[in-house]
């Protein structure tokens, strides 16, 4: 609870300065304004490239609102020295920043970590960058498909489909990085509060990508492997199989794997599996997986359907998922009772579904996304009047000038 007993969000009382754009660094801003920060946005006067990406309501891209409903809005042209002396007074006033540009960018536009730290020491000030601030790789350009490449995840998924390549539909590189940002962002301010002082913070979304590998170890192994048992267990292998009604549902638990094995046999009611000598131990089951295979798919066409299948395998401790669209999962009841899809105003008669915080904190129930999207530009007179005490004419004079920027509809204001 907060010092008059109402409660709080986890991070009330935090500002964050967010210079993010497309999705590592707004997703992990979104994370912070959705614990309860107060997450200020800057956007240069071209704007968030993925404001013009579809669908889009109201000159407002659902992709956009999904990343960056409930921060405020501020633009100003940071090629403008009076423009960056506004941001660096904003930086004294806020506890964190965070920042996704290639590595130089924030220093060529005087808003790198020595002088931002210069102006405010205990800011914690985060860079997203593909390969990191140091090292032969700073300068190399790098999105989600093009460190998916480098990191071996897309050449992983492409050997699981028999050497077919294809960049993966969703954005891993991105996501992940956000993560393991925002995260190292609430470590350094736990830190701040026993030091009183702010730091640097350099995330790599190539270095994340492999720290969420959990085949990496296995991948820089060379040593001897115990036929005896399933290597790193390999998930890709797990049995996706479709019972009567034509649904199709995913086993976990390796089919080969010791134990497993059994299960699987049981929950079959083939007994005669436990004693074939095709299936002896894992080393012959590995050999003769295609055939495991075919008989546990065998098996589920008579299953009538996959919740008879899901039930039944429980029994014998095998979990089951059933293949389903994202979008049939939000709309199952399961869904509703979680609040897993939240309903954002879309600024005129009608609504935005996008997916909620996943949190919930039986102190801070107010968690999780709020607010509305907003405009470019939109907080610039309330942002700067209220941090930073500028008068209504001296707005006036820096937005007549260009150092701010808006894009507001007009039926928005």
């Amino acid at each position: 609870m907060g010092h008059d007993g109402r409660v709080t969000a986890p991070l009330d009382g935090i500002r964050v300065l967010d210079f993010t754009r497309v999705l590592s660094g707004p997703h992990c801003t979104r994370m912070l304004a959705d614990l309860g920060a107060d997450v200020i946005k800057v956007e240069p006067p071209a704007g968030d490239l993925t404001r013009f990406a579809n669908p889009r309501v109201n000159s407002l891209s659902t992709y956009f609102v999904q990343q960056n409903t409930g921060k405020r809005n501020i633009s100003l042209d940071l090629n403008r020295p009076e423009a960056v002396e506004l941001l660096l007074s904003l930086a004294e006033r806020c506890d964190v920043l965070v920042e996704n540009f290639r590595p130089g960018v924030m220093d060529r536009n005087g808003l790198g970590y020595e002088a931002v730290a210069a102006r405010n020491p205990s800011l914690v000030y985060t860079s997203i960058t593909g390969y990191g601030t140091t090292g032969p790789w700073v300068h190399r350009r790098a999105y989600a498909p093009v460190v998916g490449a480098e990191t071996g995840l897309t050449r992983s998924q492409g050997d699981a489909r028999g050497g077919h390549y294809v960049n993966d539909p969703h954005s891993h590189g991105d996501v992940y990085t956000s993560l393991e940002a925002c995260s190292a962002i609430l470590a350094a301010l736990v830190q701040r509060g026993r030091t009183g002082r702010g730091q640097w913070i350099d995330v790599s979304m190539a270095q994340s990508l492999l720290y969420v590998n959990e085949h990496l170890h296995d991948a820089l192994w060379d040593g001897e492997v115990d036929p005896g048992w399933i290597r790193s267990y390999q998930p890709g292998e797990y049995a996706v199989v479709t019972v009567a009604n034509g649904e199709t549902v995913v086993v976990s638990g390796h089919p080969a794997e010791r134990g497993t094995f059994d299960r699987f046999a049981t929950a079959m009611g083939r007994p005669d599996l436990l004693v074939d000598p095709r299936f002896a131990d894992v080393e012959s089951r590995l050999a003769h997986l295609d055939e495991l295979h075919e008989i546990i798919a065998e098996y589920a066409a008579g299953v009538p359907d996959a919740h008879t299948f899901e039930e039944h395998f429980a029994e014998f401790e095998l979990a089951v998922g059933v293949l389903r669209t994202a979008r049939e999962i939000c709309e199952t009841d399961w869904a509703a009772a979680r609040d897993v899809v939240v309903s954002v105003p879309d600024r005129g008669d009608g609504v935005v579904r996008v997916p909620n915080a996943p949190w919930r904190f039986s102190d801070a129930p107010e968690v999780g996304l709020h607010g509305i999207p907003k405009y470019r530009g939109e907080d610039n007179r309330a942002v700067l009047s209220e941090l930073l005490g500028l008068d209504d004419a001296t707005i006036d004079r820096l937005d007549a000038d260009g150092v701010l920027s808006s894009r507001v509809p007009p039926t928005a204001r």
